[in-house]
């Protein structure tokens, strides 16, 4: 956690965007980024980094989304065209209620469109080899976010 950053996730995606025009295979340019715990921030940072490319964003436990940092993930907001989907946690020590009230605010400041969804799980439940991952809310976690790709990707440009 300590070597990595929302900007060198952005480079790497940088690449990844190249190597995805390259491909004859690949439909349409508008794409879609899920992130886990400290992914799910970066998974934003990124679609506020290329707002061009990205229809769609997720975080599924995302942690310290809205901080003091110059890097917060919420500082991206005003950047985003992607639709958001933030699923988390309840009493997540990552993601207390002033954080969400924080993050949420700033996109609803920026006019981003999302939907944030509280589980009744710990964090990491998406995670199927952790120990608090909780089948059913994953189950559903899955659904929210191929659904948000269907809605934004599907067919799209």
């Amino acid at each position: 956690m300590a070597t990595t950053s929302s900007f060198k996730v952005a480079e790497d995606a940088e690449a990844m965007l190249a190597y995805l025009d390259t491909r004859d295979d690949v439909g349409g340019r508008k794409v879609g980024v899920v992130g886990f715990c400290m992914g799910g921030g970066m998974a934003l940072a990124t679609a506020g980094t290329y707002p061009e490319r990205f229809a769609a964003a997720v975080s599924f436990h995302g942690g310290n989304l809205a901080t003091d940092a110059p890097t917060s993930p919420h500082l991206f907001a005003p950047k985003l065209k992607a639709e958001v989907y933030i699923g988390v946690a309840e009493n997540d020590g990552s993601y207390p209620s002033a954080m969400a009230e924080r993050f949420e605010g700033s996109l609803t400041e920026a006019g981003v469109r999302y939907t944030s969804q509280t589980y009744p799980a710990a964090h990491g439940w998406m995670i199927p080899d952790f120990p608090v991952y909780d089948h059913a809310a994953a189950e559903r976690g899955w659904s929210e976010m191929l659904a948000l790709f269907g809605r934004t990707l599907h067919g799209g440009e």
